[in-house]
């Protein structure tokens, strides 16, 4: 899952991402308001984690631009300010959860997965093609029904390709929404990873689930399914 964090606190804001990426997420970094209403019109995220006092914008005003846009984004709100009045107006803001400072990170971790589960938009939790099928709420990759033995990046790349079948992804597609957005783009680590994760579901599947497309990137097909053209279908 890919995460939205704004906050201005650089100690604090570099605790909840180090935390974040332990766990698999990608996780951008916003420090104030309108670093964070650009960052949430580029990409998409599935959970923001906002803070209420920030340079330029505050949170709820955040909030409440987002929402009359139309995003429905799940948002939590991260805060020192714990009166009942500020929550009242956050969740009023647009805001779908509120978590007064200081926190322990394992009850952040429990309201993000419930976000998440609640989604913003339609979600589907569990992803399948051909003999590949990902559950997202138990974050478990299946060939045939046999679990695979994956790291956290691996899990976020096959779900990427998941939610996109059979269309060609290029490598700047998967660094923007599988790595961190400041990723330098002519590192290899994309077709390391992806090659890394071929292997593996070919090993596992018998079959090779993941086609280089050249000079484009990649695709999510069965071998006996016949490559468009990369720019019909790019990502």
């Amino acid at each position: 899952m890919k995460l939205l964090v704004v906050e201005d606190d650089r100690k604090v804001a570099g605790f909840i991402e180090q935390g974040l990426k332990e766990e698999g997420y990608v996780v951008d970094i916003a420090a104030d308001g309108d670093e964070a209403t650009t960052l949430a019109h580029v990409y998409e995220y599935d959970v923001i984690l906002l803070d209420v006092v920030l340079p330029k914008k505050n949170g709820f005003q955040i909030a409440m631009e987002l929402r009359r846009e139309g995003r429905n984004t799940p948002i939590m709100m991260l805060t020192s300010r714990d009166a009942v009045e500020d929550i009242v107006r956050g969740l009023d803001a647009g805001a779908d959860d509120y978590l007064a400072k200081p926190f322990r990170f394992d009850e952040l971790l429990a309201r993000i997965r419930a976000l998440a589960r609640r989604g913003g938009a339609e979600r589907l939790e569990v992803l399948r093609y051909g003999p590949l099928t990902l559950d997202r709420l138990r974050h478990v990759v299946l060939i045939n029904e046999k679990a695979m033995d994956l790291t956290p990046k691996e899990f976020q790349i096959i779900e990427f390709f998941l939610l996109h079948p059979e269309q060609v992804v290029r490598r700047t597609t998967l660094l923007e929404k599988v790595w961190d957005m400041h990723f330098d783009p002519e590192s290899n680590v994309v077709d390391v990873h992806v090659g890394n994760v071929r292997r593996k579901l070919q090993k596992a599947a018998g079959e090779s689930l993941i086609q280089t497309v050249r000079g484009v990137g990649f695709t999510l097909r069965r071998e006996t399914e016949p490559v468009g053209e990369p720019s019909a279908q790019a990502s």
